[in-house]
């Protein structure tokens, strides 16, 4: 697991988009971007954090994600240890604020939709014979083209905005107890750390960016993510040396020092806390998985 600050318009080259995920293990760190997110999970389980909530989550979870709100899905150990006999399956669709900058959500008969989007910068968990209905929606927009893509859209946000299936996943007060600024420095970190976990980061330097005081930066970090600064680095570096022990053939303590670790105890011991499993029995237990997932696909 990592963290990170990204915008899904600029990689996908689209303002909306729609992806269908088939992986052995959702692999997405938690992070931030300023995209709505529409995510129905359609097999495998695990941990979600949503915000400031952590709750588990099974096939038919279902979620709304408003623009820069902290998300992941953490799959269960045995997905990761390559053990578990499901997929890890979902339909994520994303659509930029821009979208909308024509001023559709100006007119009256609009206006449900604009206070859903609103509403959903605190997540929006959907349930029951909404979560069914979107379901079939989001399944036929995989296949739809064109304006229709839009049009689908559209169909969707108005059925959860007049829905009475809908629960907020975390408080009224989250996103209005963070200011903006308190936003726009926490991405700085997020994009500094990914950009620069293979080198020795200092707390203070981190902490530098908000302009903030080691302590008040932890303490801002942790009320923001639900885990310490420390936590969070390891994660952004672990998850990269799983990259590395798939996709290459460096040793190891290549590996290690690659991802800004001083000793190969220390990276054993962390890499083995994370994922339950050391480098060396990860690679050789997922990497015949990744194989035969990539010889079905």
């Amino acid at each position: 697991m990592k963290i990170l600050q990204t915008e899904i318009a600029i990689k996908l080259n689209s303002l909306f988009s729609v992806v269908e995920r088939n992986d052995s293990f959702f692999s997405s760190p938690l992070h931030v971007h300023p995209e709505f997110e529409l995510v129905f999970v359609k097999e495998s389980y695990g941990k979600r954090i949503v915000g400031n909530f952590i709750t588990s989550f099974e096939p038919g979870d279902m979620v709304l994600i408003g623009p820069n709100l902290p998300h992941i899905w953490i799959n269960d150990e045995s997905f990761h240890q390559g053990l578990s006999t499901t997929r890890a399956r979902a339909i994520v669709v994303y659509f930029h604020p821009s979208l909308f900058d024509a001023g559709i959500f100006a007119i009256e008969e609009a206006a449900h939709i604009k206070d859903l989007l609103n509403k959903s910068r605190s997540g929006i968990l959907i349930q029951h014979r909404t979560r069914n209905l979107i379901a079939s929606k989001m399944e036929a927009l995989v296949t739809l083209k064109g304006f229709e893509k839009v049009m689908g859209l559209l169909e969707i946000l108005h059925l959860l905005s007049s829905s009475q299936d809908l629960e907020y996943i975390n408080s009224d007060n989250f996103n209005s107890a963070e200011s903006r600024s308190e936003k726009d420095r926490l991405c700085d970190v997020y994009r500094y750390v990914n950009e620069n976990f293979r080198n020795d980061i200092q707390l203070k330097d981190v902490a530098r960016l908000t302009n903030l005081t080691p302590q008040s930066f932890c303490r801002l970090f942790k009320k923001r993510n639900n885990m310490h600064f420390v936590e969070f680095l390891n994660q952004v570096r672990i998850n990269n040396a799983c990259k590395l022990l798939l996709d290459s053939d460096w040793t190891v303590s290549e590996i290690a020092y690659s991802c800004g670790y001083k000793t190969i105890s220390n990276f054993n011991k962390l890499f083995k806390e994370t994922t339950g499993l050391s480098p060396r029995v990860y690679r050789e237990q997922a990497r015949p998985t990744l194989a035969a997932a990539l010889a079905e696909a």
